[in-house]
């Protein structure tokens, strides 16, 4: 499904318009000329507030994989977020209202973002600027809530991070900026298949939604008969898979990572892999504070993310990984079938990682939905990954390793309902699922 040329102009005017009306400047600075940050005998990178978030480091144990042992930096923030979408009906159909938000770490400056998009901090106006549009929509408790959920972020930058993910929705009608824009379903789940187009956040909270046609298309059905596994089967595999592994975190100074330097304006890997810390300054005209400094994670190269499907007894099944990382709150989440946050990737030998090579080697007429996409832009500098969807023959082995499962649409939204099962990734990706769904047969 593609926009018509006119709506896509559309958009694109809307997009174009607010990047020209607003001074947007981001500067690589050095850590000791951030404002408001302090880096502390080089222990931690902080707040002068002791609010938004952290820079630790932490030494990582556990029996996963083949290191069991590591150093690292995360961030550290402990509040809950709010990534908020006020819904609407007009003449009969649902729209819901995002915006067009620029954030220091955007690859092309605007993204598509939730109608509310903000830390507690934010909100609590802990940074002294004014609080942003439309959260008192999400912390009144007189509202009819369609969707709330908290939901994890990247679990091997974040430490423990979660978010409110919630849909309102309302009647009266509401006056906005320019920069906001009402949307419907499909229009989002198209735009979803533009590179670094609808940010993590929106994608995050669009996947909660369950879409009664997005199952007629995908031919799931709400008997469970037809599915490889039982829910129950499914709950024990992960009970086992819990059970099973362990990761102890242990918190230590920055300047005690090993095999990480420490300089006056980075923290990265002796091997420059993974990815670094940096500390940048802002200027943003249409923000609640228009200048400001921060540290940021950069990754080193792009990653890869990818869920591999199979139509099993009629319906599609989807290749989804038990996944260990440092950040998860109960050790393992639900992940794609391949998850590599980074390009180190490109050094693993043929075989060490499950699926790698078959996502690497995939022919075109396989692939129904292949996009780049960033990274929160609030926190991430201009980090994206390739988000792929692959669909396989019928004569492909449903006997998959022992940290991997077949689950169908149904079962992965099923667990979505709940708290901290789906990581990000695999939200990500089932957020455009409508869209890319009408090519699996």
């Amino acid at each position: 499904m593609l926009l018509n040329p006119e709506k896509n102009r559309e958009i694109d005017k809307w997009v174009k318009d607010v990047v020209d009306k607003t001074i947007i400047k981001t500067n690589k600075i050095l850590f000791n000329d951030m404002k408001n940050w302090s880096f502390i005998d080089q222990r931690e990178i902080v707040h002068s507030s002791k609010n938004f978030f952290q820079i630790q480091g932490l030494e990582v144990s556990t029996n996963s994989g083949n290191i069991n042992n590591w150093h690292q930096p995360i961030i550290n923030q402990s509040e809950i977020g709010i990534l908020g979408i006020i819904k609407k009906k007009f003449e009969g159909k649902y729209y819901y209202l995002l915006q067009a938000k620029i954030e220091p770490g955007n690859i092309n400056k605007v993204q598509i973002s939730p109608t509310v998009q903000a830390t507690k901090s934010n909100y609590k106006q802990v940074h002294k600027g004014s609080k942003p549009l439309f959260v008192e929509y999400f912390l009144n408790e007189r509202k009819k809530i369609i969707l709330d959920q908290l939901q994890s972020e990247q679990g091997g930058r974040f430490l423990q991070k979660r978010n409110r993910n919630i849909i309102i929705e309302i009647e009266k009608n509401i006056e906005y900026p320019e920069n906001y824009k009402w949307f419907t379903l499909e229009e989002i789940k198209t735009l979803i298949r533009k590179n670094n187009f609808i940010n993590m956040d929106t994608r995050s909270v669009i996947a909660g939604i369950n879409v009664n046609k997005e199952r007629k298309i995908l031919g799931i059905v709400t008997e469970q008969q037809n599915s490889i596994h039982s829910m129950v089967e499914v709950l024990s595999w992960l009970t086992e898979q819990k059970a099973k592994y362990y990761i102890q975190v242990e918190k230590l100074s920055l300047s005690e990572l090993n095999k990480w330097v420490v300089t006056e304006s980075q923290i990265h890997h002796v091997n420059n892999k993974y990815f670094k810390v940096i500390a940048v300054n802002t200027e943003i005209q249409n923000r609640e504070v228009m200048e400001w400094s921060q540290p940021m994670i950069q990754s080193i190269t792009p990653g890869i993310i990818a869920f591999v499907v199979k139509r099993i007894n009629g319906i599609i099944h989807f290749i989804v990984q038990a996944k260990i990382e440092v950040g998860n709150l109960d050790i393992i989440e639900l992940a794609p079938t391949l998850q590599c946050m980074t390009g180190d990737y490109r050094d693993t030998k043929s075989g060490d990682l499950p699926f790698l090579d078959l996502v690497l080697e995939v022919s075109k007429k396989h692939i129904i939905y292949d996009t780049m996409q960033s990274e929160e832009g609030g926190r991430f500098y201009r980090e994206e990954n390739r988000n792929l969807i692959i669909q396989v023959d019928e004569d492909f082995d449903i006997k998959l390793p022992d940290r991997y499962i077949w689950m169908t649409y149904e079962q992965l939204h099923d667990f979505m309902i709940f708290n901290n099962y789906l990581n990000i990734q695999a939200r990500s990706l089932l957020s455009a699922i409508r869209e890319c769904s009408s090519e699996i047969s």
